[in-house]
């Protein structure tokens, strides 16, 4: 298998990167910054710098890949939104059909008003729903795109190293959860690459 990284500097895909090259699985991935990765894991990676908004990059990165895995953040921005639908054309390009990305719990079905998303909800604590907005417009844009997506969509995030004990459910929020570590976030979403759970599916993620 060989895995297209993209976000692999942050803090849910150093993670998964890592994993990824302990399993001796290849991984190509699209990095703005380079010199955010060690030299020993940049030794270990094929890269091409550039960032998601280039057609061209993403499809250089994408060559030969088998399956993407994004762990793309807002960045203050519309990053996500504005990336993704080139990050589905360069995929359709190299004829890959699997993508698991990393989103927010804000995009889940609200338990409280079901017909609403928790960021759109009375669940929410948020005041600023900029970022939720953003990966609201990726998620329609995958549910459009045709592919098999899986977006793991983890709650509060503070640094942590991965346990592999955690709850998932699909389309809503485990009941109770309020926090996840990055290291677990990235170890499920790394466990979707060996099986074909929750296809084109959000998945909550909380202890």
């Amino acid at each position: 298998m060989k895995l297209c990284v993209l976000g692999s500097t942050g803090r849910v895909g150093q993670y998964f990167t890592k994993m990824a090259l302990q399993n001796d699985i290849s991984v190509s991935a699209l990095l703005r910054n380079p010199e955010k990765f060690t030299h020993s894991i940049l030794s270990q990676i094929s890269f091409t710098k550039g960032d998601v908004l280039s057609k061209e990059s993403v499809t250089e990165a994408m060559d030969g890949c088998d399956v993407v895995f994004s762990a793309l953040s807002t960045d203050g921005a519309n990053v996500l939104s504005e990336g993704m639908p080139t990050i589905i054309e360069a995929m359709k390009k190299e004829g890959i059909s699997r993508i698991i990305t990393i989103g927010t719990a804000g995009i889940l079905q609200s338990r409280a008003e079901p017909h609403l998303l928790r960021y759109q909800s009375s669940e929410s604590k948020r005041k600023l729903t900029r970022a939720a907005e953003d990966h609201h417009k990726a998620y329609t844009q995958l549910q459009e795109s045709g592919l098999n997506w899986t977006i793991v969509c983890p709650t509060y995030l503070p640094d942590g190293e991965p346990t592999g004990m955690y709850r998932t459910e699909k389309d809503v929020l485990p009941i109770d959860g309020s926090r996840i570590s990055t290291g677990d976030t990235a170890h499920f979403a790394f466990s979707l690459l060996k099986k074909n759970d929750f296809l084109q599916s959000r998945v909550g993620i909380a202890y």
